[in-house]
């Protein structure tokens, strides 16, 4: 593993780190930012997945997550969103290809050899960082933003166990009925629709359902609204009647100025989870 930079930030460290991933077949690149109290011994870890387009980098510099991790005593990881690099197979839609993995293995052509990022987020990086730094694997939570929102619910719901609480931003809800989903899905793992479904939060939740708290942000005036189909997802978590809170926040959109905004309240969130009995 290389040393991308390490820099001082509130009281702990945040740092870029390379590696070669067995999953992806690539070099891939990771944020983590490690807290005072990593310096004394394990600390638990919120997971950060991200949206279309972007890179670890994004959420690392706008979210505003270390602030408040500062404050709980919580590492945060800033996985990429898809396997990168010259031999990698990509597309010149935004919405497919490198920046765009959706957090699943793909199985068709030309994807299948790189696309692994279920495997990489839910495997192989967890068992890295634990091996290589001050975290607690015992004491795990998970969040996202619009397509790392619907990565973060669906791992949660199919990891049973693996983490203690989950949250999301704006997330794509419902991807086996929407274009951002419909369009990933078949691209990465072929045409038959029941092999999509382990990767649809609000098929998921009307399955399985979380065995933890949920809290769940979207931006009232999201431009993207028909994509993410939240009213799914909170339809199922009322017929289950999930433990969760789903909010809409008035005058806000998809941006990382709402994210920002309620960046606190969910960091907090996990910390009553991850620092509960």
């Amino acid at each position: 593993m290389e040393t991308i930079s390490e820099n001082a930030c509130f009281g702990g460290v945040q740092g870029v780190y390379r590696h070669a991933s067995s999953s992806c077949k690539c070099d891939m690149t990771f944020g983590l930012f490690l807290p005072a109290e990593a310096k004394d011994g394990p600390v638990p870890v919120l997971w950060y997945l991200s949206g279309l387009t972007c890179t670890h980098e994004n959420a690392m510099t706008k979210a505003g997550a270390q602030a408040w991790a500062a404050e709980q005593g919580i590492a945060v990881v800033f996985p990429d969103t898809s396997p990168r690099g010259d031999g990698v197979a990509d597309h010149e839609d935004y919405d497919l290809g490198q920046g765009a993995g959706f957090y699943v293995n793909a199985t068709q052509e030309p994807w299948a050899p790189h696309f692994r990022m279920w495997d990489y987020v839910a495997e192989e990086l967890p068992a890295l960082l634990c091996e290589n730094f001050a975290i607690d694997s015992e004491r795990q939570a998970i969040t996202g933003h619009s397509m790392g929102g619907h990565g973060a619910l669906t791992l949660a719901m199919n990891l049973p166990g693996r983490f203690r609480s989950v949250s999301a931003f704006a997330p794509i809800s419902n991807p086996t009925g929407a274009d951002w989903g419909r369009k990933q899905l078949s691209a990465y793992l072929g045409d038959d629709e029941a092999l999509w479904s382990k990767h649809d939060a609000s098929l998921l939740m009307k399955k399985t359902g979380f065995d933890g708290p949920i809290l769940i942000d979207t931006g009232a005036n999201d431009q993207f609204m028909d994509f993410l189909r939240p009213e799914a997802l909170a339809q199922a978590i009322a017929e289950r009647r999930q433990q969760a809170t789903y909010r809409f926040q008035p005058g806000y959109d998809h941006s990382y100025f709402f994210v920002s905004t309620f960046m606190e309240d969910h960091v907090i969130f996990h910390a009553e989870a991850l620092y509960g009995d």
